[in-house]
């Protein structure tokens, strides 16, 4: 099997086994442990997954926090196709009072689109439906929004931004159990879904049996975004801003062993290992010709096919143990994807 061809991370999921809502209590999850010195595979739930560390890991969470960052709007009754509903996702602020998100709707530059009391204003296109927008208080556009004042705005009216395989309408719930109990930055559009397995009472436990450390890296819509070149060296990475405290930083440089709790993780581990910057735009392709040189272990949901996700599996565990590893996975029905069970890769 070519590492290096997209059909190689291609395989058939059956339907019922997306997980639509997250497993309650989270240690019942299922927890899939793959060992890379014997190959060997063990099934087990997160209440075990504590006894499968080493005991001297450094153990990396990511602590970005997922905003409602879904909006609805329309087009004002005076404009030209005025009324016409409007679908905005935030994806990134730029500075103050410019924002990039990505639009469903007829628009063009100069538009202005009505969000409730809200207001923003097109400035630019970007093209594949992204544009640079501004916010404000008032039709006429001369009242801008703070920053502070934009994001209570998303809090308010946003709705979460579940992911496309999830075919229902985002809920109440969906703000706690679409963020980990640690997320703190806001800014995500989607979550670190390794780290939704983590109770209050598991997290503090884990806090208390190993060193931990924390980096932020904001999840873009980009990680749904599947692999379209056939070659995928020939495949350009998203960005997705990244901030690394000095403080981790130097937890990172003394660990001699290293988990990575979630694939972003572990994106802004290996980013940092080869460029030793500590904030950014993080772009790092993960995949069997560039594997990782700083993380030892890898706690990581089952992705979808042809993802630069499952690639990244791929870089620590090699491609065909991937596919015998999710085939089993398949045939114990492990649920799959961002509310779906775990696997730990030592």
């Amino acid at each position: 099997m070519n590492e290096l061809l997209l059909e190689s991370y291609d395989y058939k999921l059956p339907k019922e086994l997306i997980a639509l809502s997250p497993i309650m209590p989270q240690e019942n999850a299922k927890l899939l442990v793959y060992d890379r010195k014997d190959c060997s595979i063990a099934h087990t739930t997160f209440r075990d997954f504590a006894s499968f560390l080493p005991k001297k890991t450094l153990l990396v969470f990511n602590d970005t926090k997922v905003i409602p960052a879904r909006i609805y709007g329309k087009k004002p009754q005076k404009e030209a196709l005025g009324g016409g509903k409007i679908e905005a996702l935030f994806h990134k602020e730029i500075m103050e009072n410019l924002y990039l998100m990505q639009l469903k709707g007829r628009l063009k530059i100069g538009n202005i689109v009505e969000f409730g009391e809200v207001f923003a204003k097109i400035l630019k296109d970007c093209g594949m439906g992204f544009k640079e927008v501004s916010f404000f208080k008032d039709e006429k556009c001369l009242h801008p929004l703070s920053h502070q004042e934009f994001f209570d705005f998303l809090q308010q009216s946003g709705h979460i931004p579940l992911p496309p395989y999830i075919k229902r309408e985002d809920n109440q719930e969906d703000r706690v159990n679409y963020n980990s109990v640690f997320a703190k930055n806001m800014g995500a559009i989607a979550a670190p879904t390794a780290s939704l397995h983590f109770s209050q009472e598991s997290f503090r436990a884990l806090q208390m049996d190993f060193e931990n450390a924390f980096v932020t890296l904001h999840v873009g819509a980009g990680t749904f975004i599947g692999v379209s070149t056939e070659n995928i060296l020939e495949h350009k990475m998203h960005q997705e801003t990244f901030v690394i405290p000095k403080e981790s930083v130097e937890k990172i440089k003394k660990a001699s062993h290293i988990t990575a709790i979630g694939t972003t993780a572990a994106r802004v581990l290996e980013y940092f290992a080869r460029t030793k910057e500590m904030q950014g735009e993080c772009d790092l392709f993960l995949h069997p010709q560039n594997k990782p040189i700083i993380t030892n272990a890898l706690l990581t949901n089952f992705h979808l096919p042809k993802t630069t996700l499952l690639m990244l599996v791929a870089s620590f565990v090699g491609l065909d143990e991937t596919k015998r590893i999710y085939q089993q996975a398949i045939e114990k029905k492990y649920r799959f994807y961002s509310y779906g069970d775990g696997m730990l890769v030592l």
